[in-house]
């Protein structure tokens, strides 16, 4: 599968990077645990600080397989260490990001001797392009108790998505859901045409989350204020809060116009050989110490 990926991004122009797992300032993403070692560094759980300053040195096509980190996270689903697919494309916006994933996905399949459709779980995926693409709000208006407004206000989105409209996406064909509510884009710029929801998408197989993209801010005062808001909710939350990154700020400057996407290589596994659980899919798991 990962031969697959990799000669897809290289096929098309993408140079393979690698970049630190250890940062010394990480994004303040209001909502991640991150894994510190002991003098004082994170484990950075996705590449995309690195990734967007290369974007800004004139790399235009960009992908990297990383091993990734995050505190607190296990279960059926979820890894503390588990393998992120990132890629970047200059002059791309959502919408591109969305074809270029569904092509991707489709070629592995392909590579893997799995064809057109595939069975998860019992359920049969067609995985024929185009995908379903759909936005939050219409998702909320099919699937959840309550309207997006509504669900929002009440802090409730994320237990509605969790449990309302993730299991009924994917199936019988992969959804991509788009436009999410501005107040969720810390990094993703907001539909010109449309500024209450942002370009942000998510994709969807089989009732699971695979990848998460998002047309990219470039504006480094706006990127600046969302980071200043995400740090002022770490601190609500009682998490440890670092200093903003400063060096990735700086270099938005020059950033291009681009887009990229965050795929689950361990998720996407589970898709392609029907495993219920991530444990079923990696050699090792963090209790085998």
């Amino acid at each position: 599968m990962l031969a697959a990926v990799r000669g897809f991004f290289s096929e098309r122009g993408y140079l393979e990077v690698e970049t630190p797992h250890l940062l010394p300032v990480p994004i303040p993403e209001a909502h991640i645990q991150f894994v510190e070692t002991a003098r004082g560094a994170v484990l950075h759980p996705s590449p995309e600080l690195y990734m967007k300053r290369l974007l800004a040195a004139g790399h235009p096509r960009i992908f990297q397989v990383a091993r990734c980190f995050r505190g607190a996270e296990r279960g059926d689903r979820h890894l503390r260490e588990f393998t992120l697919l990132e890629w970047y494309c200059a002059g791309a916006d959502y919408r591109g990001l969305m074809e270029t994933c569904e092509a991707m996905i489709g070629s592995a399949a392909r590579e893997l001797g799995l064809g057109r459709r595939i069975r998860y779980q019992g359920r049969e995926i067609d995985l024929e392009a185009p995908w379903e693409r759909i936005t939050v709000a219409e998702a909320f208006d099919r699937h959840a108790p309550e309207p997006l407004e509504e669900a929002i206000s009440n802090g409730r989105f994320e237990e509605d998505l969790v449990v309302h409209l993730e299991p009924r996406l994917g199936a019988p064909r992969p959804v991509f859901l788009t436009d999410y509510p501005a107040s969720m884009a810390s990094l993703a710029r907001r539909r010109r045409d449309a500024p209450e929801v942002c370009e942000r998408v998510e994709l969807y197989l089989g009732g699971l989350e695979i990848a998460n993209g998002f047309t990219e801010l470039t504006d480094p005062e706006e990127q600046r204020r969302r980071f200043e808001r995400d740090l002022e909710e770490r601190e609500r939350l009682g998490r440890r809060t670092f200093p903003l990154p400063e060096v990735f700020l700086e270099a938005l400057d020059r950033m291009p116009e681009a887009a990229g996407m965050a795929l689950g290589i361990d998720r996407l596994a589970m898709v392609l050989t029907d495993s219920a659980r991530i444990d079923d899919v990696v050699a090792f798991t963090p209790e085998d110490g």
